[in-house]
């Protein structure tokens, strides 16, 4: 699989998915950049990784060594994805869109996202994934996809929020904390794709 390193340095990713190479170039450090892959990222599905919300936020396709499977049916819940015993990714593929970004609040130890945010407007129409939140993982932003329909801008976005009965609530932030950011990050990251 690839590098997180390599995703963020293709020439053909920064061209055709610029919001997927920064994504990359964001991932923890150094050494994490230089070891971790994609695949990895994508098959553990961590519930505030990075590479799971361009996944569901894109539309994107996961190929293992058996079929392919749409990101919207692979993220099941926190660390589960639908693998199946012995089944492994061998690539994923992005749609290009029109226009794409991502921006995230991150821990400040371990990088994660406390709040990550994927918009998208493309092929596979108006997406917003939300990675670092939800208490069952990552998950697509209905309400916000529906507001951003009508106009994609960031103050359409304004007055919209995320359901905080959905999500986390640990020792890094309360659940009415991260509902707060998801609506913030989602604005800022749509005004980073215009």
């Amino acid at each position: 699989m690839t590098r997180h390193v390599d995703v963020a340095s293709s020439k053909e990713v920064v061209n055709a998915i610029p919001a997927l190479s920064g994504l990359a170039s964001s991932i923890g450090d150094p050494q994490v950049r230089n070891r971790g892959t994609i695949g990895g990222s994508v098959a553990n599905n961590d519930p505030a990784a990075d590479y799971p919300a361009a996944c569901l936020g894109l539309g994107a396709m996961i190929k293992t060594n058996d079929r392919e499977i749409s990101a919207d049916d692979f993220f099941t819940g926190l660390f589960t994805t639908a693998l199946k015993e012995g089944e492994v990714i061998t690539s994923v593929g992005f749609p290009i869109p029109e226009r794409a970004a991502y921006v995230k609040f991150p821990n400040p130890a371990s990088r994660y996202a406390l709040v990550g945010v994927f918009v998208s407007d493309g092929p596979m129409g108006i997406r917003v994934a939300v990675t670092g939140a939800g208490i069952s993982g990552v998950y697509r932003e209905s309400s916000f996809e529906s507001a951003l329909s009508g106009a994609w801008e960031s103050a359409t976005l304004d007055g919209v929020k995320a359901d905080e009965s959905s999500m986390a609530s640990d020792i890094h932030a309360a659940a009415d904390y991260r509902a707060h950011l998801v609506g913030e990050i989602a604005r800022r990251a749509v005004a980073a794709s215009v």
